[in-house]
């Protein structure tokens, strides 16, 4: 490949080249735009190291470029962005699309047993190279004007590369012990590129994963997270298992791994069919947050096996168990505690009601509470129930898509007639209260939910005219009576402030 050519067609290579030369410092790309720009792969960030401040370098490419250019001095780093367009004498986005730049000074560094922050001081090309992760992220490609876009290799990278192998460029030992988190990353390279492993580099995993300790869940999840974003995760997620990382990072996955036999009777092994699921949602979805609820779906199976003598193992209850863990779960990955958390928790709790209703009279009634209770997250839902069924029977997955896909027809009728996603019943708690002169009560509880089981079996029209009068004859079975008009108690909410509006159903 021609790097001169290619640095050439992107100003930016240019201008740094330029810049470097007017301080006579030498500069270099290095690390993972090199590696991607081999694969053919886009990336979007550049890492250019100089041997001289790599914050001066990155303010006088930010004057000449008239972008604004963002310093770190704790770590002696500088970063600007390439398409920054301010006025017409800015760099062409059109030509460097979006790239972030960051500029270092070459550097070595050196670690304590104890902690991952490096002793850093300044270095040669050379003892910058020896400290990266990996012989595929050490190549670096000159952008000085004797050698512009000549490869500088030391540890057989391209090679690597043409391998489809991950390797360390000095001992795994050292490698590893100087930064543990490099293994997780070796781990998500392999998954993300559909590399192997070089086999001294696996076995250094396999015997330091103990140091991997020291680095904080919040890194370590991160490098989780691209693991579950990549092509094929369940690759990335055998890898940490056979090199003894899983224990440490998930130890709830592992334990739904291995089959128990009883009586001539087994069950599936959960640990690959959650990883079989995963894959499946991966072919589907990009979304991270769907990846999870795969990931998660059966992750309450180990605490609800049971062995029963005519039926063999079941699970009762692992979907709602399993919701409840999700917040811990999500707690200890140092995930966030939002929405996303709650899409996760919804997802995990419902994706057996799908399964449910696969049978040849489906009511409108169960429908319903589905379509509800799902919301705006029903394509979500559906999506993980399809790629739950992980049967090697053709025949037997072929039946069961053939189920899913009836319904959702009968979803899909039930909520362009209904409008059901964002559904709330009319009658409210306030609403009883104000009616039959009530306190928070049970009383007011349970005409709230008869009500609303009259809405959801359809026997009850979700519109004030149908279910006011429903609401004072619950009242009455309970021995209560209107002490104020209904029509009344609805004006003095809504002058309140409470909100009386028709769900228009």
């Amino acid at each position: 490949m021609d790097f001169a050519d290619f640095l050439h067609t992107h100003p930016i290579f240019d201008v740094i080249a330029r810049q470097a030369a007017a301080r006579s410092v030498r500069a270099y790309v290095i690390g993972g735009f090199v590696r991607d720009l081999m694969l053919k792969r886009p990336s979007k960030d550049i890492d250019i190291v100089c041997l001289g401040s790599g914050i001066e370098l990155a303010e006088a490419v930010g004057r000449e470029l008239k972008v604004p250019v963002t310093v770190f001095k704790n770590f002696g780093t500088a970063m600007l962005r390439t398409d920054w367009e301010p006025d017409s004498t800015a760099i062409d986005a059109n030509r460097a699309p979006g790239w972030e730049v960051e500029f270092v000074g070459a550097r070595k560094e050196s670690y304590r047993a104890e902690s991952r922050k490096p002793i850093v001081e300044d270095g040669t090309l050379e003892d910058d190279q020896n400290r990266r992760d990996f012989t595929i992220n050490a190549m670096g490609i000159s952008l000085n004007a004797e050698d512009f876009g000549q490869l500088i290799d030391p540890f057989d990278g391209q090679n690597d590369l043409r391998r489809k192998t991950i390797r360390t460029p000095l001992s795994p030992v050292l490698t590893f012990s100087d930064d543990p988190l490099r293994m997780m990353r070796a781990i998500r390279f392999a998954a993300q590129l559909g590399f192997d492993i070089e086999p001294d580099t696996f076995e250094a995993i396999a015997a330091m994963k103990d140091r991997l300790q020291i680095v904080s869940r919040e890194r370590i999840t991160d490098e989780l997270n691209k693991i579950i974003l990549s092509r094929q995760p369940s690759y990335g997620f055998k890898l940490l298992y056979h090199a003894g990382l899983l224990d440490f990072i998930f130890p709830e996955l592992l334990a739904l791994k291995g089959v128990e036999t009883i009586e001539g009777k087994g069950h599936k092994d959960n640990f690959y069919h959650t990883l079989q699921v995963l894959d499946n949602v991966a072919e589907r979805s990009d979304d991270l947050w769907l990846r999870w609820a795969a990931l998660l779906h059966d992750i309450a199976k180990p605490a609800t096996k049971r062995f029963d003598p005519k039926v063999g193992w079941t699970f009762h209850g692992h979907e709602d168990l399993g919701s409840r863990q999700v917040p811990g779960i999500f707690r200890q990955m140092k995930l966030p505690l939002n929405e996303k958390m709650r899409f996760v928790r919804k997802l995990v709790r419902l994706h057996l009601r799908p399964i449910a209703l696969v049978k040849e009279q489906i009511t409108d009634s169960a429908l319903r509470r589905l379509l509800i209770e799902a919301g705006d997250d029903l394509e979500a839902l559906m999506t993980l129930c399809r790629a739950d069924i992980t049967s090697k029977n053709y025949d037997r997955v072929k039946k069961h898509l053939a189920n899913f896909d009836k319904v959702e027809r009968k979803l899909k009728e039930l909520d362009e007639r209904d409008k059901l996603r964002n559904f709330q019943p009319v009658i409210t708690g306030e609403l009883i209260m104000e009616t039959f002169g009530l306190k928070p009560s049970k009383e007011v509880g349970h005409i709230k939910t008869a009500v609303r089981e009259a809405i959801l079996e359809g026997t009850v029209a979700n519109s004030f005219e149908a279910a006011i009068p429903y609401m004072i004859e619950e009242g009455r079975k309970l021995g209560l009576v209107p002490v104020k008009d209904p029509a009344l108690a609805l004006e003095s909410l809504s002058q309140r402030g409470q909100d009386t509006s028709d769900s228009n159903l």
